[in-house]
């Protein structure tokens, strides 16, 4: 199974801030875009690996995008 998320990338003056649409608190930021999304990919990594192996309910969740 694939989820598909929108992530969100906005240049400030120093920093590239990212954060995922469908998940409030999944945020990033860098100094360049390249590594806000790297950071973004990390925590997604790093939540799979802290789940991994126990009893957990994923699903797929569909929101309407007005």
């Amino acid at each position: 199974m694939e989820s598909r998320f929108t992530a969100v990338f906005q240049k400030t003056d120093k920093w590239w801030i990212a954060f995922v649409e469908e998940l409030p608190g999944a945020n990033a930021q860098g100094e360049t875009i390249d590594e806000a999304e790297l950071i973004l990919e990390s925590n997604r990594e790093l939540s799979e690996r802290e789940f991994a192996g126990k009893d957990v309910i994923r699903e797929e969740l569909k929101i309407a995008v007005s």
